[in-house]
């Protein structure tokens, strides 16, 4: 059993110098420019065990796009309210946390105008939850759910897009105070608070 443990560490690793690897060559250089020799060498890996884990460079890309979004997911559902919505508008200060933690991945997917997917994902997975959050059965709402959602979401990746790209300027905590009072100030809440 002690040797699993062992295997699931060095998997660990080595995936985590891949992916440190590749995020330090994206913030260098064009994502078509980077090669799986490039990541590999880097990495101190061989180009076999990169191809264990992930199929291509855009695997890689996706991959960690995903461990992110999950990692926000599961951020934001631990919250004493377990909604990923509520979580954002109401107690953002632990995703600020998140996003200043791991700066350097954020960096490189806010900076680099090549990777939309990431914005895209992201947007997505906030609105989506953000509908879901809004919806009361019995109530017609005076503006449409979708849209409400979809200007929430742009509106909280906008901030943190333009915080990240500026380097940080404010706290998380300045970050998560501001967020919940433009979101107060603008009547933009959730039901079931």
């Amino acid at each position: 059993m002690e040797n699993v443990v062992k295997t699931d560490r060095r998997i660990l690793r080595t995936k985590q110098a891949i992916t440190k690897s590749f995020l330090e060559l994206f913030s260098e250089k064009d994502f078509e420019q980077i090669t799986i020799n490039e990541i590999a060498e880097r990495a101190n890996v061989n180009r076999g065990t990169i191809y264990l884990h992930y199929s291509d460079k855009y695997d890689l890309l996706d991959k960690c796009i995903e461990d992110h979004i999950n990692e926000l997911i599961s951020l934001c559902t631990k919250q004493e309210n377990p909604s990923v919505s509520q979580g954002m508008v109401q107690e953002p200060k632990p995703i600020f946390d998140y996003f200043r933690d791991n700066f350097p991945f954020f960096s490189a997917m806010f900076s680099n105008q090549r990777v939309f997917l990431f914005r895209e994902q992201l947007l997505n997975f906030i609105s989506v939850n953000l509908m879901v959050k809004m919806k009361k059965p019995d109530d017609q709402p005076d503006i449409d759910l979708e849209l409400k959602a979809q200007f929430m979401a742009s509106a909280f990746i906008g901030i943190v897009e333009w915080w990240i790209r500026h380097q940080m300027p404010h706290s998380t905590q300045f970050m998560a105070d501001q967020v919940k009072s433009l979101f107060e100030n603008n009547q933009v809440y959730l039901a079931n608070k």
